[in-house]
């Protein structure tokens, strides 16, 4: 059994089938991606794992428990984190600031982060604050401001501001859309980090093969709303169903 097990799961949209019968476990500690063809469902999928939808019919465990009818939030506190495909950060605010909001509302009375504890100070919230701006490559940028930064920086930024929430699962929806390529590299080198240097679990919806390729171990194929593959991804890639998925004739580009 996954960490993350999603049984039997149908969504329609008026006469729309979004998403049916969709079947998926999740094992604990590994980066599980999502592809498939525009309208495939895998945003919809997405959002009914985190709340935002519900679903027809289906059930979704995360550790045995189900995240069915719970509000965001609280799917939130049961460990699982969202990276949305545009970063959602405060522009207005420094990348300190930003950092140091989630840290605030990590506290609990004797105010835990990270790895360790601290008393509930202010002093105490810029230092892990800034222990985790450390562990992503960006205290060099702590005072500048958040708009200012580049699409990767941002997208770098939100993701410490999910991990300071220590999640089980991290679910990222097409973390580096819209970047230049040296920024989509620098998403790979953090994702790979981030999952060599921690107990997480990832599950990915991308459309850039590199970074499919790059990061997960096992890739669910959608289409039309429904799985048609899953598998390793040296064996999904030569696959005829997922070439006759994409067009008909190339698996990935």
């Amino acid at each position: 059994m996954g960490i993350l097990e999603v049984k039997g799961i149908n969504k329609r949209f008026g006469g729309l089938q979004a998403l049916g019968d969709v079947n998926l476990s999740v094992v604990e500690n590994t980066v599980h991606a999502l592809i498939g063809p525009n309208g495939a469902g895998k945003s919809t999928l997405l959002n009914v794992l985190v709340g935002k939808l519900a679903p027809d019919s289906g059930s979704v465990l995360f550790d045995g428990k189900s995240v069915l009818g719970r509000k965001p939030h609280e799917i939130n506190q049961m460990g699982i984190s969202r990276v949305f495909q545009t970063p959602e950060i405060f522009g207005d605010l420094s990348v300190i600031e930003n950092m140091m909001i989630p840290c605030f509302a990590r506290r609990d009375g004797s105010y835990r982060m990270h790895a360790f504890e601290t008393v509930g100070s202010e002093k105490g919230i810029i230092e892990d604050a800034e222990t985790m701006l450390s562990d992503v490559n960006m205290l060099e940028k702590r005072d500048m401001h958040a708009a200012s930064l580049s699409r990767g920086d941002k997208r770098r930024l939100e993701m410490a501001m999910c991990l300071v929430q220590q999640p089980r699962l991290l679910l990222l929806d097409e973390p580096t859309a819209g970047m230049a390529r040296a920024d989509t590299n620098n998403t790979i080198e953090l994702l790979k980090h981030i999952r060599d240097s921690r107990d997480i679990t990832m599950v990915i919806i991308e459309h850039d093969m590199n970074v499919v390729f790059s990061l997960a171990e096992r890739i669910t194929v959608l289409a039309q709303g429904t799985p048609l593959v899953e598998d390793t991804p040296d064996n999904i890639k030569g696959h005829p169903k997922v070439q006759e998925a994409y067009l008909g004739e190339t698996a990935v580009d």
